[in-house]
């Protein structure tokens, strides 16, 4: 089992940055494929961003393409999603999620995920 540990929500102005940290603990391994995904009010969760296992390989979903990057510190045990020209809309709780599997591509959905942090809240004023 994977623990997951978000923080670096808080409130931001629109047009402003933030970075999420998510630092893993207990897993078997030093290196999963990780996963952002956030949940607006009314809406459904939604994938926001994926870095894979080996490090290699990035995905994003359009809404955020271009605006924020994950990355990783391997000897942190920690990934971040860098946020950046934010819009109201980016607000959401956002969650840090792991596939303990070694799939060759990036999981796009929360069924793809297996270990699930509690999240944390960022909201994006105008």
């Amino acid at each position: 089992q994977v623990q997951l540990v978000e923080s670096g929500g808080g409130l931001v102005q629109a047009g402003g940055s933030r970075r999420l940290s998510c630092k893993a603990s207990g897993g078997t391994r030093s290196a999963y494929t990780m996963g952002w995904f956030r949940q607006a009010p009314g809406k459904e969760r939604e994938f926001v961003a994926g870095l894979s296992w080996n490090g290699g390989t990035t995905f994003y979903a359009d809404s955020v393409k271009g605006r924020f990057t994950i990355s990783r510190d391997s000897t942190k045990n920690t990934v971040y999603l860098q946020m950046n020209s934010l819009k109201p809309e980016d607000t959401a709780v956002y969650c840090c999620a792991v596939d303990r599997s070694y799939s060759r591509s990036i999981g796009r959905s929360a069924q793809d995920y297996d270990y699930w942090g509690q999240g944390t809240q960022v909201t994006v004023s105008s």
